[in-house]
């Protein structure tokens, strides 16, 4: 691919000591378009603005996915990837569900590699921290109409942040407003998800409250998932999660989990999971944990919830299972905890 670099990096003005997460962007950033029904040969090039047409088609109608990715630095000074073929298949998944053209796995894979291997130098070697990863699409055609774009942007730009949560989080569950509804978006990656998550969140937080805890649709009973992340209960020595319905995000560090759980002998349970089973369980004492994974939160400790009537109070300095989840995740991050399945590829800087 073709690749133009800045004349002079602005990596040397960053306090990797203090990133707020998502403000600080990196050098440069890669571009490839979809037209006449194929995917022209993408280039890397220094970060700069789009001009956009006031009929783009993605600012009237929404076609626009997304995913996050983080790379990590090998103790040796390697850039690493997670599982970032997943994210190839998950955002592909998105732009079915959302009528755009699918990325060749390998055309994804090289150019993630690409811009982490150029912009090595932007990965903070703080613990916590990384250089996150936002791969994105949306339509690009020149047309007032409700149909799918003939034409795409595919852009990928970097951001080193530090801990998306510096500290254990509160949710509310929401009896009003929903996410997502089985055969609508929810599983896809898609802009229209999260703003329309923005006022109920917004309420949360005026209530005392980090985040929302979404529920299902229809009776406001079954837990679906966090605003920003997949949840987990541990309930009597087994661990509980939502199971996926149409309705909820794939998480990507959630299968991980899942994954990393059932191998070290837990038993994991993915199914319909009620708010009142999680009640009856805090009251009768056997709620032992409640945390959240998502790319960006990793493992987030989950210390309040509001349940209705009930507020669910539990302390995070207790929990043996997620601090151990987090430690094997950032380990294979660094290289110093083995990786069996072959999550993490290595990427040579360029």
């Amino acid at each position: 691919m073709k690749i133009t670099t800045v004349e002079t990096s602005r990596v040397s003005t960053i306090d990797f000591n203090n990133l707020p997460f998502g403000q600080i962007c990196t050098d440069h950033m890669y571009v490839a378009d979809y037209r006449n029904g194929k995917w022209e040969e993408g280039e890397i090039m220094p970060l700069q603005n789009f001009s956009i047409h006031p009929a783009n088609l993605a600012l009237h109608y929404g076609q626009s996915i997304f995913e996050g990715m983080k790379a990590s630095k090998h103790h040796d000074g390697t850039p690493l990837l997670f599982r970032v073929e997943e994210h190839a298949h998950r955002i592909n998944a998105s732009a079915e569900r959302m009528c755009m053209p699918t990325i060749p796995v390998d055309m994804f894979v090289e150019a993630i590699s690409a811009i982490v291997g150029l912009e090595s130098a932007w990965i903070p070697p703080q613990e916590g921290s990384a250089l996150y990863i936002r791969p994105f699409m949306f339509a690009t055609e020149e047309f007032v109409g409700v149909r799918p774009s003939e034409e795409y942007k595919f852009v990928i730009f970097t951001c080193p942040v530090g801990p998306y949560y510096s500290k254990p989080v509160s949710l509310r569950a929401e009896d009003k407003y929903v996410r997502a509804t089985p055969g609508g978006v929810g599983e896809a990656k898609t802009c229209g998800n999260y703003a329309a998550s923005l006022y109920p969140a917004m309420k949360a937080k005026e209530a005392g409250y980090d985040q929302v805890m979404w529920m299902d649709p229809y009776e406001f009973k079954y837990i679906q998932e966090v605003g920003t992340m997949n949840i987990f209960f541990v309930i009597d020595g087994k661990v509980y999660t939502p199971g996926l319905n149409g309705a909820i995000l794939h998480g990507i560090t959630r299968k991980s989990m899942i994954q990393l759980l059932e191998d070290k002998g837990y038993k994991v349970i993915a199914e319909k999971l009620s708010l009142d089973f999680v009640v009856d369980a805090y009251e009768s004492g056997t709620l032992q944990e409640v945390f959240g994974t998502g790319t960006a939160a990793v493992i987030s400790t989950v210390n309040k919830i509001a349940a209705g009537d009930t507020i669910i109070n539990i302390d995070p300095s207790t929990y043996k299972i997620a601090p151990m989840l987090k430690a094997t995740i950032d380990g294979m991050r660094t290289g110093s905890v083995a990786d069996p399945y072959g999550w993490i590829t290595r990427v040579e800087s360029l």
